[in-house]
């Protein structure tokens, strides 16, 4: 958003100074169809922005609760920080032993385990300790009214054996299904460490290219300044026409877009990756928390006003 915001201020500077160049006859009806048609792409943009920022702050707020105003950025110099160890084969390796998925299916295969050898005990002889106690007490009836009580008190204590000799086929399909759900377990605990290594590769892969993705674009959005830069003045002095600045412009804003798009990207690819590692902590939220900062608008470089020709005041901007 915050880039679409720095384009239609830039488009706006443009109309207008295509709109009192017209006036004053040094430029055609061509330069001012242009720059409204730019500012009205501009402005479409910006809604649009506008819109998938409060899409995505609502799914935030459903997830987290309510949200800081101003929501933090990310800080405009800030170093991104690369995977520690630099080896995919490493990351891979933490991966397939302490993924969350992975240690889940460990504890399954674990259970099923014992479940066999629970179902398998079912064949062998028990021998059960057993006690009792009783107090019986009477005192006559209506029959014999006679007054003498009894008094009993009886006390047992035994071994019980058990031997199972058949109950249908009853354990013995139990223990095979037990035996079945371990195989089905290994099998899963594989697939899990299967996935979660894949994961890992894939995270990697996108926080080493998402790093190199920065570096470049950085480079490309201080030549698209440059660019920029040189295209006004030339069209200042007559040897570029509207076109090529609102292109250059388009170039510039677009990079500059890219370019965030690819920091923020990197972070995430960065916090996936210990997650399918199983490394990640709460010091590594706190760490990327301390990358944002709530100027996050300065994070977009300005675009240079444009040079006013000889005679001519400055355009004023403005948003509409």
């Amino acid at each position: 958003m915050t880039v679409a915001r720095a384009q239609l201020r830039a488009v706006e500077q443009q109309r207008v100074l295509a709109k009192r160049r017209y006036d004053v006859g040094e430029a055609t009806i061509t330069d001012v169809y242009e720059s409204q048609s730019r500012h009205d792409l501009g402005r479409s943009q910006l809604v649009q922005a506008l819109n998938d920022q409060e899409a995505k702050q609502a799914e935030l707020e459903r997830l987290v609760g309510p949200l800081p105003e101003p929501v933090a950025g990310l800080k405009a110099d800030v170093t991104l920080p690369g995977p520690e160890p630099k080896d995919v084969n490493a990351w891979m390796g933490h991966a397939r032993e302490n993924n969350p998925q992975v240690r889940t299916q460990l504890a399954a295969v674990e259970v099923a385990e014992k479940e066999v050898s629970r179902n398998r005990a079912a064949h062998l002889p028990t021998l059960d300790f057993t006690a009792g106690y009783g107090n019986n007490y009477t005192s006559g009836s209506m029959t014999s009214p006679a007054d003498i009580e009894n008094r009993v008190k009886s006390g047992t204590i035994g071994l019980q054996l058990t031997i199972p000799i058949y109950q249908g086929g009853a354990v013995n399909s139990r223990v095979t299904e037990a035996i079945a759900n371990r195989y089905k377990s290994r099998a899963e605990l594989e697939a899990a460490r299967r996935q979660a290594a894949t994961q890992a590769r894939q995270a990697y892969g996108g926080v080493t290219s998402g790093l190199s993705q920065v570096e470049a674009l950085t480079s490309a959005v201080t030549s698209s300044l440059d660019s920029v830069n040189a295209n006004k003045i030339g069209y200042r002095i007559g040897t570029r026409v509207n076109i090529d600045v609102l292109n250059a412009e388009q170039q510039l804003f677009a990079a500059q877009r890219d370019l965030a798009k690819a920091r923020y990207d990197t972070i995430l690819q960065g916090m996936r990756l210990k997650a399918a590692a199983g490394t990640l902590t709460e010091a590594d939220v706190q760490g990327v928390n301390a990358l944002l900062t709530n100027n996050a608008q300065q994070e977009t470089p300005a675009v240079p006003a444009m040079p006013a020709a000889a005679g001519m005041k400055q355009p004023r901007t403005s948003i509409q």
